[in-house]
């Protein structure tokens, strides 16, 4: 239950820690791609990661406010990001060797084209292979299932105000948790190692990882913070998670707690117009 009183803390419009060092090691005006993101969102991560894991060459998009470059601030809109992401939401991509340049926007639509661009250079993935179709659709079962119900999941309980709408919401939020678990451990079971990614100790950052992580990341700090939040009992999560975020390519896009705790104060005292998927979520409608 929130006991935590509204502070009007504002998000944050630069990252911290890691994640500045890894936007600074991603200036080179000549890159071919520019990734246009904000440091607080989760849908953003996850395309970023995908960048940093698959070792593609990009820029991380900056512009000028107030006499200095910060990240682009998808509630300002600025320009340049409707011109890759007509809803003027994060992330998007815009191809820079095309002339006039192309874009690319919603976060699991760049996660593939960054997997294809990385097949096509013969360099890792997030995927099982393609003689292994039937793996490959186990993967995808699970990204699913991430979109469908655990993203949507995170947003309820976060903006849950009532004590037991908190107390529902923390439940979905765990069932979907282990939703996904369950179909890690039904890969396992058919013998489809190749579609668990780190649910493995052994294993290899997965597409399903990447797209859960940073929800899963943030219930680690802002759903602990401001919600009690107290993950599934068992090791095997636990230890799951923790190969998570300490894998390089998840770490470097990760900010200091801070940034996340004042970012989503919002969320957590669902201040009215906070974003378009908080509006989705207070509405009843699918997330935009």
């Amino acid at each position: 239950m929130t006991t935590s009183v509204d502070s009007g803390k504002h998000y944050h419009r630069q990252c911290t820690g890691p994640a500045l060092e890894t936007v600074n090691a991603h200036q080179d005006p000549a890159a071919e791609i520019t990734l246009f993101g904000s440091c607080f969102c989760p849908f953003v991560q996850r395309a970023w990661v995908t960048f940093e894991h698959l070792d593609m060459p990009y820029k991380y998009g900056k512009h000028v406010a107030c006499g200095f470059a910060v990240e682009v601030d998808p509630y300002q809109k600025p320009k340049e990001l409707i011109e890759v992401s007509p809803k003027g939401l994060v992330p998007g991509l815009r191809l820079n060797k095309y002339d006039p340049p192309r874009a690319v926007n919603e976060s699991t639509v760049i996660m593939e084209y960054v997997e294809e661009l990385a097949a096509n250079k013969n360099q890792r993935s997030l995927l099982p292979p393609r003689s292994n179709p039937y793996a490959r659709a186990l993967v995808r079962l699970q990204s699913d299932h991430v979109n469908r119900y655990l993203i949507p999941a995170f947003y309820r309980y976060i903006q849950a105000q009532e004590e037991a709408a908190q107390i529902e919401g923390g439940k979905e939020f765990i069932g979907a948790i282990e939703g996904l678990v369950s179909l890690f451990e039904r890969a396992v079971k058919e013998g489809e190692l190749s579609a668990v990614g780190l649910w493995r100790s052994d294993g290899e950052l997965g597409w399903a990882d990447v797209s859960a992580g940073p929800w899963l990341f943030r219930a680690s700090n802002v759903l602990k913070h401001y919600r009690g939040f107290v993950l599934p009992p068992g090791e095997k999560v636990a230890a799951w998670l923790h190969r998570l975020y300490e894998h390089p390519a998840f770490a470097r896009t990760c900010s200091t707690e801070d940034l996340y705790l004042d970012s989503y104060e919002r969320y957590a005292h669902n201040r009215p117009n906070t974003s378009q998927v908080a509006n989705a979520i207070n509405s009843g409608r699918g997330l935009p």
